[in-house]
């Protein structure tokens, strides 16, 4: 250089740091934003503790989702249409993929056209299932390798779809009938919360036991939001059979976490009623259990169900099940 000086490098504008993702986002997914209370404005959507359908499930935010890492649970769980829609597309697809391995030495099937997936795919449709014809034979030693395995991928499809649906076709369940609503009023003089239950199945469920739980939101002396739950006292816990119909009740007393309370405080409390039944199926010989849930809403005050015991022209018990649900208003004193 004409000065003697070094020649000076430009300088480079420093790359910007990567901004963060914003605190909504949790990996590519869209996550709303959490709140503590709903939003000035916007009414709380209260959801059932105990689905009764898809809408009623809790948003969980934060927790991993791996579809393969309980995949016998979501097998035994998903409806029978969806059960064998998978099943008929895992089938497909190990055919699919043994019919290409077929393709890829010309000449491993003997009596299949050249280069024909029909042909292949047919081929490992007789193989998977052990039919064989006999129009197709594996011709090369690749054929043989390729058909050994098929072979015993087949057996093994076989032995877990067998074991899947016995596993759920074998699984107890319990046919219990929960009333739509549950109801509060004065039985024998005193509040009393009732909710009604049947047995479907005619049969008798054994050493048959229901319990009720009020959930609902306590905010404490430091301000944490809890989701608190009681146990409510039954005037009856337990029955040695349970055939017909039984009427789960809750007195309301100055001991009980109702006292005091009416529709618009439990509504304010997000509060719900959860009611569990279990028992010993005498035809299954083995435990079976049912449950659901009542929101504010669905918890009727100043009411009773309607009487669904009667009795024939000639005499005999009857429970008109049509009528199971209905409640009427109690008179006025």
């Amino acid at each position: 250089m004409p000065d003697g000086r070094a020649p000076t490098r430009p300088v480079r504008p420093r790359p910007a740091a990567a901004a963060k993702p914003p605190p909504h986002r949790l990996g590519r997914r869209r996550v709303p934003e959490v709140r503590n209370v709903p939003p000035d404005g916007v009414e709380a959507h209260l959801n059932h503790l105990i689905a009764r359908d898809t809408a009623d499930q809790v948003l969980a935010i934060g927790l991993p989702r791996p579809w393969f890492g309980d995949l016998y649970h979501r097998i035994l769980t998903i409806g029978w249409p969806l059960f064998f829609g998978l099943a008929m597309a895992a089938y497909v697809v190990a055919n699919v993929l043994f019919a290409l391995l077929y393709l890829v030495q010309p000449g491993s099937v003997s009596n299949a056209r050249p280069g024909s997936f029909t042909d292949a795919f047919f081929f490992s449709v007789e193989t998977i299932s052990t039919i064989g014809y006999g129009q197709m034979v594996p011709a090369t030693l690749y054929g043989n390798l390729v058909m050994t395995v098929e072979a015993a991928v087949g057996l093994l499809l076989v032995a877990l779809a067998t074991g899947l649906i016995f596993a759920r076709f074998s699984r107890p369940t319990a046919r219990m009938l929960f009333s739509r609503v549950a109801v509060i009023g004065p039985h024998n003089g005193q509040p009393t919360l009732s909710v009604r239950i049947a047995n479907v199945r005619k049969n008798q469920i054994l050493a048959a036991e229901v319990g009720m739980t009020l959930v609902r939101d306590e905010v404490s002396t430091e301000g944490d939001r809890r989701r608190r739950f009681y146990d409510l006292r039954l005037t009856r816990q337990r029955s040695p059979i349970f055939a017909l119909t039984f009427t789960v009740m809750h007195e309301i007393d100055r001991h009980s976490p109702l006292y005091d309370t009416d529709a618009e405080t439990l509504a304010a409390l997000n509060g719900e009623l959860v009611v569990t039944t279990s028992g010993i199926d005498e035809t299954l010989v083995a435990p079976v259990h049912a449950r659901t849930s009542y929101l504010p809403h669905e918890i009727l005050w100043n009411r009773r169900f309607v009487d669904i015991l009667g009795w024939t022209a000639d005499g005999r018990r009857v429970i008109d099940y049509r009528h199971f649900h209905e409640t009427e208003p109690l008179p006025v004193v």
